[in-house]
């Protein structure tokens, strides 16, 4: 039942809720608002579909992809780097859809609540105060006292569970006294009031990130027939929530229950730009970074979340194990897509295929720093290479040096891998079938864009080869850095991004249109679920999923047989 809970909190996207298709047009009770709007004329990309005071929803003309934002003045958050407003914004839907969950969630996470008062006590005291301390009761139940507070540390867990802990400005998070100072309060009961108004005017649906259009069956569809699943939509049942909120906030929600076309205040007065943007600017200049890694403070804190994971093929990627411990189990197909080793780690019992990433190239070596011991024989081959030394002595240095996917050292790191994981199988440019799909296994730690043609000539060879002749058998592809940009998560707005790592081999795409591939899997950029843990595109003229699925103590794993079978839903 406790699992049940916190999974409650993870919205998942139900099938027929699907992203507006560029292809298919917008459906007109969204294309009409365009005239609505007079700045839309101005504007060739983002056009606007409905606003109030402070948010706005826009489209995006170029896929039709639908986004909430701010409209300026308002301020998320007066704490310099604060990066949890997707984390809050979730929170805050779904305290309106489940706030008995979400009460249940922050009690379940208590002793990491109560970590970060004590943190957060020293952080304006200097005084150090235990965990059982009447300040730090005092402060958990100020939490409680405040539904907009306990939105916000709702969405702290969340990235917390998901990023590793948190560090920096903990006093503004998580003190009452401290975090009225930050607009977050504010910025949280104005995006309530605009969703709410938003879902009531139009056929949308959002998570609190994501907005999907509602097919006209669901509008059709009766409450009692639905299934319960974590998006806010016009007829959702938020009255356990109104009934904890502050009285003002209620009627402002009230109000847009009925009333959707007028921008509603609240007297629980959001930070503006336009007020305060002289005290925010010095703040920022005047900024002091004092953050600590999360791997360095992981252990001031406990995993309160379930580590079984019940995926019937369960994707995952990028653990970077650094303490010899595996952090979940599953009893049935993996996929590792690659750096789930950086240390010595090993698991019996986990099975299913895995992919070499770059992490994987330096855990392998030995520990033994004296090179003529016999236990580096194996690799003698390579000691002269550039790229093996900075291995041994800076990885970082390695990466863009190693060589294209099919040189021999990633067998010889292949064989090692499988001696920690006896029951994977590592692919190394090889295939398997499992259960009617076909799973390839390219070897791409890192993404060589500045060799992009050798790489793509690598891919394009291997596939030719792996692909056997069959194009009727369900296939996906798996490799650790992505193949190409069209079938990577990674967001162009990323510093990672590199415009030109794009798929110019015309061979590769004349596969894609002759077999079935059904998906390609990746790792590699840390993209973290709350920005979702697959995308549908369309590449050499069909849609295919791209799947990253970054481990997380949240969330231990995706499930791959929602894409590849729906009817397991």
């Amino acid at each position: 039942m406790e699992a049940k809970k916190s999974k409650e909190l993870v919205p998942k996207v139900k099938k027929s809720a699907l992203p507006v298709k560029a292809e298919s047009g917008l459906p007109p009770e969204l294309a009409d608002r365009f005239a609505l709007y007079p700045e839309n004329s101005r504007r060739p990309v983002n056009k606007t579909l409905f606003r109030n005071e402070y948010f706005q929803l826009t489209c995006n003309m170029r896929d039709h992809s639908l986004a909430i934002s701010s409209k300026g003045d308002i301020v998320y958050s007066a704490i310099p780097y604060d990066t949890a407003r997707n984390y809050i914004q979730r929170a805050a839907i779904q305290y309106l859809l489940h706030p008995e969950a979400v009460r249940g969630y922050l009690e379940r996470h208590k002793t990491n609540i109560e970590q970060y008062l004590v943190l957060s006590i020293f952080q304006v005291t200097n005084k150090r105060v235990g965990k059982d301390s009447p300040e730090v009761a005092q402060a958990y139940n100020a939490i409680l006292q405040n539904p907009l507070l306990e939105i916000q540390i709702l969405g702290r867990l969340l990235q917390h569970d998901e990023t590793g802990p948190l560090s920096a400005n903990l006093a503004g998070k998580f003190l009452f006294s401290e975090n009225i100072k930050t607009g977050i309060a504010g910025y949280v009961s104005e995006y309530l009031n605009f969703v709410v108004q938003l879902t009531q005017a139009l056929p949308l649906t959002t998570d609190g990130k994501n907005i999907q259009l509602l097919e006209r069956t669901e509008l059709e569809t009766p409450l009692e027939d639905k299934e319960m699943y974590k998006q806010l939509m016009f007829d959702s049942d938020i009255t356990p929530a109104l009934a904890l909120l502050p009285q003002e906030i209620k009627q402002n929600l009230e109000r847009s229950l009925i009333q959707t076309t007028q921008p509603v205040l609240t007297n629980n007065q959001p930070l503006l730009r336009s007020e305060f943007g002289k005290e925010l600017s010095d703040v920022r200049k005047n900024y002091v970074a004092h953050s600590v890694d999360p791997q360095e403070l992981k252990q001031y804190f406990e995993n309160v979340l379930p580590t079984e994971s019940t995926n019937l093929v369960n994707v995952v990627s990028d653990l970077h194990i650094t303490d010899g411990n595996f952090p979940f189990s599953n009893a049935h197909f993996n996929i590792l897509a690659g750096d789930v080793m950086d240390s010595d780690v090993s698991n019996k019992k986990i099975r299913g295929v895995y992919v070499l990433g770059n992490h994987e190239l330096a855990a392998v070596l030995p520990d033994n720093p004296d090179m003529s011991d016999k236990v580096w024989e194996k690799w003698q081959p390579f000691f002269n290479y550039e790229w093996f030394k900075l291995i041994k002595e800076d990885p970082d240095e390695a990466w863009p040096l190693l060589p294209v996917g099919d040189h021999a050292y990633y067998e010889v790191v292949k064989d090692e891998v499988e001696k920690h994981f006896p029951n994977m199988q590592v692919l190394n440019n090889t295939s398997v079938v499992h259960e009617g799909i076909r799973y390839i296994g390219l070897t791409i730690p890192v993404a060589l864009a500045k060799r992009k043609k050798a790489l793509q000539q690598f891919i394009l060879k291997h596939l030719e080869k792996l692909l056997e002749g069959d194009p009727e058998i369900p296939t996906v592809i798996v490799s650790h850095a992505p193949l190409f940009n069209e079938l990577s998560r990674l967001s162009p707005r990323s510093k990672s991004y590199n415009k030109d790592y794009i798929c110019s081999e015309p061979g590769i795409e004349k596969l894609f249109e002759e077999y079935n591939i059904i998906g390609v899997i990746h790792g590699h950029h840390h993209i973290p679920a709350a920005f979702g843990r697959y995308k549908e595109v369309v590449f050499a003229g069909k849609e295919r999923f791209v799947v990253c699925s970054i481990y997380s103590d949240m969330n231990t794993g995706f499930e791959l047989m929602s894409l590849i079978d729906p009817t397991q839903e």
